[in-house]
């Protein structure tokens, strides 16, 4: 591909032709560099392949860079060298100049723009020799200007050497003495070829890093939102309290949580933020936050939610809203609750064997700054009650054999009953309800999926 040996005579270099015009595109011979006499061609194969694998070992792409441009000027003998990769525009940046010192240019970054440009469009190398000013003028101002005698072009192809490439390199000299001849220009080309390999591979191995790195931060954000969820689940005498939730990514936009509360009672919550992953499960850690601190301070619910929604109106983007669940349990058994716009909350009357369905009160938080959430509703939990607040990715478990066969709250009250009519304790139906709502989606999770179960064993 690289290594078109020409023919073994003294013909096998053509003479450079009298008279030519300032450009040579070098259709026929560009990448051929080999002379035929075998003690040159060792040379120069031995010089090329120590460039490229120096090129190819180099893993950090700033430092790949750089040793690209050095190593393009000491293999062709240039004066400075520039390295130019494809802007978001289309246009042509220059990411890399150097000196034949091995020093960064930092001044008069003038070339021929027009030179780069075409080889960048057309995906072919060049090399211009300059012997006249009207040659120059030719080729550019900037060509004039510098007194620039000698100029390669080579494109740097983008994977599977077709398309446009993403770049070029070029390399020049002012020196009257150094005119760069169709073998140094298929050297060039060929050194870039396999550069546009290490490029690609370099580009890799950053995505790569780069993936792992994300990996590691949705890690951790996970069991940082895992230890925002109480493991050992408060509760009252003569209470039993379960959670569970399991996230459909990394991190959830769902969350449980109990907390003391004002005037001695026991604040059961559930939330839910739109979506799922590192977005929502940032809210919902800013709004369990400030729940704990309203609740520690508000006895109202209604307040406390109102104080919520009003910080959340102020923070969260547009399109994104907590829907609620809010109930204050004393140790008599009277439970306030407050619904915003959150799935209504179950409560299973032991006495009675039935699922009573909870009101809802007000709109998610998050959208209306202004609106004042109020809960009148007050029930009391006797012995053998159960309360189930859940999110709607329990509700929405869908078969995969069938599109519209969400579990549903009936579903759900059939899976309370059941639990209920064997006797089972508030950690058993979280657990029986989250498996069967798994086992009903086919063992894929869509939304996160949030249970808190709240049983009243006995009067205190």
């Amino acid at each position: 591909m690289f290594f078109r040996r020409g023919k073994a005579s003294d013909k096998s270099r053509e003479p450079e032709p009298e008279g030519a015009g300032p450009l040579d595109d070098g259709e026929a011979g560009s990448t051929q560099f080999l002379t035929g006499d075998s003690g040159v061609d060792r040379r120069t194969v031995q010089v090329l392949l120590e460039a490229i694998a120096q090129v190819s070992e180099a893993r950090d792409l700033e430092s790949l860079l750089v040793d690209i441009v050095d190593r393009s000027i000491e293999l062709t003998g240039a004066e400075r060298g520039l390295l130019l990769l494809e802007g978001k525009e289309g246009d042509l940046i220059v990411r890399v100049a150097r000196t034949k010192e091995r020093k960064t240019l930092d001044d008069d970054l003038r070339f021929s723009t027009s030179i780069a440009r075409r080889v960048f469009d057309q995906l072919e190398p060049v090399r211009a020799t300059v012997q006249s000013d009207s040659q120059a003028l030719e080729l550019g101002r900037s060509v004039f200007d510098l007194k620039l005698r000698a100029v390669l072009c080579v494109p740097l192809a983008k994977q599977g050497q077709s398309g446009k490439p993403h770049g070029v390199l070029y390399v020049d000299s002012r020196a009257a003495t150094r005119q760069f001849s169709r073998r140094d220009l298929g050297l060039f080309a060929a050194l870039a070829q396999h550069i546009s390999i290490a490029l690609l591979n370099a580009r890799l191995h950053l995505d790569s890093l780069e993936r792992v790195r994300l990996q590691q931060n949705l890690d951790l954000a996970s069991a940082i939102q895992r230890d925002l969820m109480p493991s050992a689940t408060l509760s009252l005498p003569g209470y039993e309290t379960a959670g569970w939730y399991r996230a459909a990514e990394g991190t959830a936009g769902d969350f449980y949580d109990v907390v003391k509360a004002r005037g001695g009672k026991l604040a059961l919550v559930v939330g839910d933020v739109t979506g799922h992953g590192i977005g929502p499960a940032l809210i919902t850690a800013s709004a369990q936050a400030g729940l704990r601190s309203y609740l520690r301070l508000v006895e109202d619910p209604g307040d406390v939610v109102t104080l919520l929604n009003q910080d959340l109106c102020e923070r969260i983007e547009d399109g994104r809203f907590l829907t609620l669940f809010l109930g204050l349990l004393g140790t008599d058994g009277s439970l306030r609750t407050l619904n915003a716009g959150h799935p209504s909350a179950l409560l299973w009357r032991a006495a009675e064997r039935r699922v009573q369905m909870l009101p809802r009160h007000g709109p998610a938080l998050g959208m209306l700054p202004d609106e004042r959430y109020h809960s009148e509703d007050l029930v009391y939990l006797k012995p053998g009650d159960v309360l189930v607040a859940l999110s709607d990715g329990v509700l929405e478990a869908r078969a995969p054999e069938r599109p519209e066969g969400f579990l549903g709250e009936e579903g759900v009250c059939q899976l309370l009953v059941s639990a209920q009519e064997r006797g089972l304790g508030a950690r058993e139906t979280a657990l029986e309800i989250a498996e069967a709502s798994m086992a009903h989606a086919g063992g894929t999770a869509e939304d996160d999926l949030t249970l808190l179960v709240v049983k009243r064993t006995a009067t205190p």
